[in-house]
């Protein structure tokens, strides 16, 4: 019998079997082994005709085969991000509520049992962040917490959109996966983004690194887009945390496969992209390394397969790395974080994980006109909302 909760949950997972991950490993082995480097020539070049590419194209711009023409699929990324998205580039800011979680998640500083500064910020704190937030010009904010339903209820939520919703027209939430009717709750209260990382599409593996807690279950995690969706949020942000598993290119072909579904079933919805690298935090020193050639490669394949997906590029990453990606196919980059509460105002706590483009705000936007690009503040998706 199941459960109210599992009911809810349909969606993504209808399509995404407990073997569809496995499955897709080994078609891409077998295109490696089957094709050559040609007949990714031939995907590239459907690419640039503006034909939407099939789930197997997708996976032959994974492979391994397309590492010889990264330069070509470079071009043909660029030509599409330009033509999709001009030549602007969102800015946004994080602004974490709280590092209380009852979810024990082997890779992340907030994990449950950790032995480190916990804080959740009261409405004067949150204020305090978000003023010099809005100072620094930024006016699309991210609203983050950890797995804590107690510490950081629906209502909490609310009551710090409420609060800030006069100076930031866009707001998005990444949170505990919620209900359909919560969404529509927090969308009354100014929310307008739905953020919501997988972490992986293994199945094996997220069991392994989700421990306890509510984050353990997966397919309600998975499905939570798709409430976001049917809730009538505007945007819609999904990703993987590469080097969490070890089938890097299974993983991302997932998150495509995750994204055209999105646009297929929410298309009043924009789909935002994120690969983020796994990046030491607090008790994880031992990260994978995912060279920077075969992460391009990814992100390339992306823009290909998907040409109206947004795509994001976290502060993980280094600025020479943010700047030259910026010039190809990103579209939304955060700039000046925080990944602790109340790091903007000076508070003293946790950080999630450590950063590596430390860059204020007014020093992205400066890099972003070096590139020829310019600096949005403003998502005007959320101001239809």
């Amino acid at each position: 019998m199941t459960t109210a909760l599992e009911q809810e949950a349909a969606g993504f997972t209808k399509e995404f079997d407990p073997n569809r991950f496995e499955r897709i490993t080994n078609q891409i082995k077998t295109i490696e082994a089957t094709h050559t480097s040609r007949d990714v020539e031939a995907v590239i070049n459907d690419a640039a005709m503006g034909r939407q590419l099939s789930e197997d194209q997708f996976l032959l711009l994974i492979s391994n085969l397309a590492d010889p023409l990264l330069e070509d699929m470079a071009v043909v990324a660029r030509d599409i991000t330009l033509k999709r998205f001009g030549r602007t580039m969102l800015l946004y800011a994080p602004l974490y509520l709280s590092n209380v979680c009852y979810s024990n998640c082997t890779y992340c500083g907030f994990a449950y049992g950790k032995d480190i500064i916990r804080r959740t910020l009261t409405s004067f704190e949150i204020k305090a962040d978000a003023d010099i937030i809005y100072a620094n010009g930024i006016r699309h904010i991210l609203l983050l917490t950890g797995e804590a339903y107690r510490e950081t209820p629906v209502s909490f939520i609310a009551n710090a959109a409420d609060q800030l919703k006069d100076q930031f027209p866009s707001i998005s939430i990444e949170v505990y996966p919620l209900k359909e009717k919560d969404y529509s709750q927090l969308r009354k209260h100014g929310v307008d983004g739905l953020t919501v990382y997988q972490e992986t599409y293994n199945p094996v593996r997220y069991k392994q690194v989700h421990l306890k807690g509510m984050k353990s279950n997966m397919n309600w995690r998975l499905d939570c887009p798709d409430r976001g969706g049917r809730a009538g949020l505007r945007r819609l942000s999904i990703g993987a945390l590469l080097g969490l598993s070890s089938q890097p290119a299974a993983e991302v072909a997932s998150v495509g496969f995750h994204g055209r579904y999105l646009m297929r079933n929410y298309w009043q919805s924009q789909l935002l992209v994120s690969l983020p690298r796994l990046r030491p935090a607090e008790g994880l020193t031992d990260v994978p390394h995912i060279a920077d050639r075969e992460y391009v490669r990814y992100w390339l394949a992306l823009r290909l397969f998907m040409p109206d997906a947004g795509l994001t590029l976290s502060t993980r990453e280094s600025s020479q790395f943010r700047d030259q990606m910026m010039k190809i196919c990103i579209t939304q980059v955060s700039a000046g974080s925080h990944t602790e509460p109340g790091g903007y105002s000076g508070s003293n706590a946790t950080e999630q994980f450590s950063i590596d483009d430390t860059r204020s705000v007014s020093q992205m936007a400066k890099a972003i006109e070096s590139i020829g690009k310019e600096p949005v503040f403003t998502d005007w998706v959320g101001m239809l909302k």
